[in-house]
């Protein structure tokens, strides 16, 4: 999961106001709905001394739809010059909240954000395509054509004339052939110039495999097919909708198994990934890390007690005061703020993942870890056997 939808909140100063609730519309008359649970949130705010202003803003965003009719969360941090995020959150939590303070809580709301998938759906028929791009970034399934595709052929109809027919199949089949190359060139385009983590087709049966089969390797590793879509009248769109889901639910298992994976290699290596928070909070200002490995069985991490120190920049981050100190951040400069937050601030500087995992998945020192995109001979390094249940004795520093 990458958190590029936080990245508006780098280097804005604080008190901020987060607010982590449950969106769920009403489901019978008189239940309470986002606006009511809003409220409640609003007076403990209140309470914390927020200012009403802010408050008010936030009451008008949150007052206007969202445009989802299921369970749902919802996620908005706002600081003095109004909101910044206001994401919606595949799952609801199950209390609403909100906390006011010099930092924004990332923690719940970061915990509770279902890893992105940037998706291009392309339903085909015999003639073209129409592209659709994901209307946000939880993968869902959203929104007006983006594109449409026009393959040029447009004798894609075979006739069942006496004398005729073997000609009009062939003439038929080849348009379809055309027009299939005629897609897959615009998808392979794409595909590289816009980065989709998935492509779903779908559509006419015919068609599909046709297109598949003509995309270049790297757009046909991304791709996969889903079928009940179309681009006509007369799809069944809540069953399209259900079976779309499934399939952005596998490739993020895949995706989360295929990191899990790679940071259990590294570990036993010894190289290539590191754990605990004192050596992630290294490579963390040295802009290594990949893809950090969190803890994510619990609402409390390994770490979510501890504090750490961070800069003006990004990358300034350290175990103590004295250690910020010594990578030349001014005493007037430095500021404690929880881990959590400030290790969530150093990996959206560098653009790095995030995959939560649960409780034995891996070995992890302080419920924290990372794979490296490089590492050199300064890198934190970890001694691991693998029958070893004390990964704190044996790790080493090369």
């Amino acid at each position: 999961m990458h958190l590029h939808w936080l990245k508006p909140l780098l280097g804005r100063p604080g008190p901020f106001v987060t607010v982590h609730l449950d969106a769920s519309p009403a489901e019978v008359a008189g239940e309470s709905g986002p606006v009511d649970r809003w409220r409640s949130v609003r007076r403990d705010l209140e309470r914390d001394g927020a200012p009403q202003a802010l408050l008010d803003e936030l009451s008008d965003r949150i007052a206007q739809p969202d445009g989802r009719r299921d369970a749902h969360g919802r996620a908005l941090i706002a600081d003095a010059d109004g909101v910044v995020v206001d994401r919606v959150l595949l799952e609801a939590p199950a209390t609403s909240s909100g906390s006011y303070g010099p930092v924004p809580a990332l923690g719940p709301v970061v915990r509770a954000s279902e890893e992105s998938v940037r998706l291009l759906v392309v339903a085909v028929d015999r003639t073209g395509a129409d592209l659709r791009w994901a209307g946000r970034d939880d993968g869902e399934y959203r929104g007006p054509v983006s594109e449409t595709v026009d393959g040029g052929h447009d004798d894609v109809h075979k006739v069942r004339e006496s004398g005729l027919e073997r000609r009009g199949q062939t003439r038929a089949e080849d348009s379809w052939q055309r027009n299939a190359e005629a897609v897959a060139a615009a998808l392979d385009s794409r595909v590289r110039d816009r980065r989709p983590d998935l492509v779903v087709l779908t559509g006419d049966v015919r068609m599909v495999p046709l297109v598949r089969d003509a995309l270049g390797q790297h757009a046909r590793e991304l791709t996969v097919e889903v079928p009940g879509g179309g681009r006509g009248d007369g799809i069944h769109e809540a069953a399209f909708r259900a079976r779309l889901a499934e399939a952005v639910g596998e490739h993020r298992a895949r995706r989360r198994a295929a990191h899990v994976e790679g940071y259990r290699e590294a570990l036993g290596r010894g190289e290539g990934a590191v754990t605990g928070l004192d050596d992630v909070v290294e490579v963390l200002r040295r802009g290594q890390v990949d893809e950090l490995i969190v803890d994510g069985s619990g609402p409390d991490g390994g770490f979510a007690e501890r504090t750490l120190w961070v800069g003006p920049g990004v990358l300034q981050v350290a175990v103590s005061r004295s250690d910020l100190t010594s990578i030349g951040v001014m005493d007037g400069d430095a500021r404690e703020m929880p881990a959590e937050v400030a290790v969530m601030r150093a990996v959206v500087g560098q653009d790095a993942g995030v995959t939560f995992v649960e409780d034995g998945d891996v070995d992890l020192v302080d419920g924290i870890g990372a794979t490296l995109r490089w590492a050199d001979e300064s890198t934190p390094s970890e001694a691991v056997p693998s029958q070893s249940d004390d990964l704190r004795r044996l790790r080493t520093v090369l």
